[in-house]
């Protein structure tokens, strides 16, 4: 697969918390020189990086992020100012002490909560899937089926792990019809991205693939 290919998968991210603004116009600058599907920033950051790139690159942002145990009217208040100041996409974290206790059904409560707040615009659903079994892995496929969210995605890069190969591979197993895949945390090379794609995932999160070649 050439690595213009795997680069449009790719949702070039920063969201570190000492992130600053010449930080995020750089790899605005370099998602567009690039080709990704998007940038993917703190939401404190929207507003500014819209106002700079226009329409030449989406602009993802992230809700209830990493924990994901603020409130659903909190999250539904993020995304919804999110959307207002230009995000295109929303990746957000569900309540994992709701999945730990069996909660199913107030997760997707909230799922379709935000997913009626981006209406035609992308959502991404984070389950954290280093904190969870098989099983709890399997049933956050159907919640997000369920709730009719856009994609599933695997880590917030923030935890105890990211990304695994088997995991993006159980997700495909169980995941319904229309759902997508994202793959995100640890993603340090071509190789691994083009498996994780081989695999099943339809986006992948990192930065470090534009590093690669910005070094080259």
């Amino acid at each position: 697969m050439e690595r213009n290919e795997i680069l449009k998968t790719v949702d070039h991210t920063l969201l570190a918390q000492t992130a600053v603004w010449e930080e995020i116009r750089v790899i605005c600058d370099d998602a567009i020189a690039y080709g990704t599907a998007s940038v993917c920033i703190p939401p404190s950051f929207i507003k500014r990086a819209k106002e700079y790139v226009g329409d030449k690159m989406k602009l993802c942002t992230v809700i209830g992020f990493p924990n994901g145990y603020s409130t659903s009217a909190v999250k539904e208040f993020e995304t919804k100012n999110a959307l207002v100041n230009g995000a295109d996409e929303i990746d957000m974290v569900v309540n994992l002490g709701d999945i730990k206790e069996g909660r199913d059904d107030k997760i997707i409560e909230e799922i379709r909560l935000l997913k009626k707040a981006c209406g035609d615009r992308i959502l991404k659903v984070i389950v954290e899937t280093c904190l969870l079994t098989e099983e709890e892995k399997i049933r956050m496929c159907r919640a997000v089926t369920d709730a009719g969210a856009d994609f599933i995605k695997t880590s917030t890069g923030f935890s105890t792990g990211g990304a695994t190969f088997e995991d993006v591979e159980l997700f495909k197993k169980h995941v319904g019809e229309g759902v997508k895949i994202k793959a995100a945390g640890g993603i340090a090379s071509f190789d691994d991205a083009e498996r994780f794609l081989s695999l099943g995932a339809d986006r992948l999160g990192t930065s470090r693939l534009i590093k690669i070649m910005k070094e080259e």
